[in-house]
Order: C-alpha cells, then sequence, then structure tokens
C-alpha cells in the first residue's frame, strides 16, 4: 500500500495567533494519509442542513467527485427526506436526524472517511467537533461569531486527539482574495476605511468586516491618524487599536457587498467583493471536505490551502 506525506504551510491570523500562543512564524502540519483512502468517497454529515446554506451544501456535495452524503441532522424537517426538502428530483433516501450522535454512529461503522460539516450556532460547535472526534470523524466548521476562546480550546483539544478541525471565518473564495489584496495594500496606505452593505438588518460590524481590520491590524501601521480619537458617530466604528474604520449599511435590495478604501495624497486604491446567492460558498466548502480529512490539528481560515 502507497503511503503520501502532506505538508502545509498554515500561518494564522495575528491576533488569534497570539491568542493561541504560537509562534509568529508559520506552523507546519503533516500527515500521512495512505492511497487506499482515495478510492471511496468521503461520507460527508451535513449539521444544520435544513438551512439555506445547509440545503446548499446538499447539493454541492452529491454533485462533487469523490464525497457523497451520509447524514442530514437539523432540529426542523426531522424525519423528512433531505433530497425532498432540497427540492432535487430524485429523493436521497437519507431523514433528517436531530441526533447527531444517532447519524455519527452509523456512519462510523461503515470504517470510511467520514467529514462533518458544522452549521449550527457558536454554543454547539465545541461540543459537536468532540462529537465528530470521539468518532474519528473531522470537521469543517463554517459558524459566523464563534469565539476566539472557543478557537483555542478547540485548536488544544484537536492538537491532543490528533484529529482534524478547520474553522472557516468565510467560505466564500472571492472574501479571502480581498482579503489578501487588503493585507497586501495595506503596508503602502495610511488610511483605511471598510464599507459594507447587507440587505437585511443583523450584526455589525460583520464577521467579514472584522477579519479584515484584525489582518490589517498590528502590521505596524497606524490607519487614518487625522481622526483616530473623534467619537463622531457618522465616522463609523473603529475596530482594535490601529484605526481601521468601518461603515455598515443596511438597503433592501442591495447585494451583500464589502468595499476596503485605501488612500494617500493623490490617489485612492479600492478592493470591492459581493455576495449575490449563497451558492458562491459552495466551491470553497467543497475545497474544505477535501483538505480537511488529511489534518490532524486545527486549522484556522481557508486561505491556508488556497
Amino acid at each position: 500500500m502507497a503511503v503520501h506525506m502532506s505538508c502545509h504551510v498554515l500561518p494564522l491570523n495575528y491576533k488569534l495567533r497570539h491568542q493561541l500562543k504560537i509562534k509568529t512564524g508559520p506552523s507546519i502540519s503533516c500527515s500521512m494519509q495512505s492511497s487506499s483512502s482515495s478510492q471511496s468517497n468521503i461520507k460527508v454529515i451535513i449539521n444544520g442542513a435544513a438551512k439555506e446554506i445547509g440545503r446548499a451544501a446538499v447539493l454541492a456535495v452529491t454533485r462533487a467527485r469523490g464525497m457523497e452524503i451520509a447524514g442530514a441532522v437539523d432540529s426542523r424537517h426531522v424525519g423528512e427526506d433531505i433530497g425532498k426538502v432540497c427540492d432535487m428530483e430524485e429523493p436521497l433516501e437519507i431523514p433528517i436526524i436531530n441526533d447527531l450522535t444517532m447519524v455519527l454512529g452509523s456512519i462510523s461503522q461503515s470504517k470510511a472517511t467520514g467529514v462533518v460539516v458544522d452549521f449550527t450556532d457558536p454554543t454547539t460547535v465545541y461540543d459537536n467537533v468532540k462529537q465528530a472526534t470521539a468518532f474519528g470523524m473531522n470537521s469543517v466548521v463554517y459558524v459566523p461569531r464563534i469565539k476566539p476562546e472557543t478557537v483555542i480550546e478547540l485548536s488544544a483539544f484537536c492538537e491532543k486527539a490528533s484529529m482534524g478541525c478547520l474553522v472557516a471565518p468565510t467560505l466564500s473564495i472571492g472574501s479571502i482574495l480581498l482579503q489578501q489584496a487588503a493585507i497586501s495594500a495595506s503596508f503602502h496606505y495610511n488610511n483605511v476605511e471598510i464599507v459594507e452593505s447587507k440587505a437585511n438588518a443583523a450584526d455589525f460590524p460583520s464577521q467579514d468586516a472584522v477579519q479584515i481590520a484584525n489582518n490589517i491590524s498590528s502590521l505596524g501601521q497606524i490607519y487614518n491618524r487625522e481622526d483616530i480619537s473623534t467619537d463622531v458617530k457618522a465616522r463609523g466604528q473603529v475596530l482594535g487599536e490601529d484605526g481601521v474604520r468601518v461603515h455598515s449599511l443596511v438597503l433592501p435590495g442591495l447585494p451583500s457587498s464589502t468595499t476596503v478604501y485605501f488612500s494617500r495624497p493623490g490617489e485612492v486604491y479600492t478592493v470591492k467583493h459581493d455576495i449575490t446567492d449563497v451558492q458562491c460558498l459552495m466551491p470553497g466548502l467543497i475545497l474544505a471536505i477535501r483538505k480537511v480529512v488529511r489534518l490532524k490539528n486545527l486549522v484556522y481560515g481557508l486561505e491556508k490551502f488556497l
């Protein structure tokens, strides 16, 4: 049996890395995977399957090569076929169950490679990952507003258990590219403002705006020095201590949008990303599922694999 070694350089967000007490240099995650594991499909369990993103995930996994839906967990539509809930032409003959442990137990008996995709709630993520790990399955976590303390606890748990977990603040590849462009630009401009819009009222600033602000902070740059200390509400909210300002708009009819403006005398550099449908998250999700099966620890951020 052939055995392949794969290694990934996994730098972390500066602030989260500091909280995790990880050295400033990139960490190296290496894992072993036998070639025989690639001969069978990855069994995917969607936790939060009845949500809009969960239904989109079911369709995306069903269409992707090398993986298949093996379980659907939710507190809604219990007992209904997940294929019918997703308006598929044919039922998948997989009923929605509200007990994750029961689904994990049935999948683990097959000895197949399994991944749990978690779309649930920040308060349940830690227990969900623990359950998945207990049954020998890695996890992909996409839960907005997950607390840094939870990520730290999960990182320690996964390290001890030698099990993989990918915590993704975003699954949008476009959003990741926006963040990478913002980091590159932050070394060259002294002024930056983030403007975001959503069609419906939600928690603001958004997770994307917070992550952009975190990623361009603590890099030795202080932004917007002219009015960094102003308390005028119309100037937006300052995130962190480096002067990054965020303005959040709620305008029905607009796509979910994030724009980062950089400027210096005589020049404005703008980076923008729009999301019009949850489908944009599916390529990132499929990539996350393919990558997490090789991990033996926690990785924060899908950008480590782009």
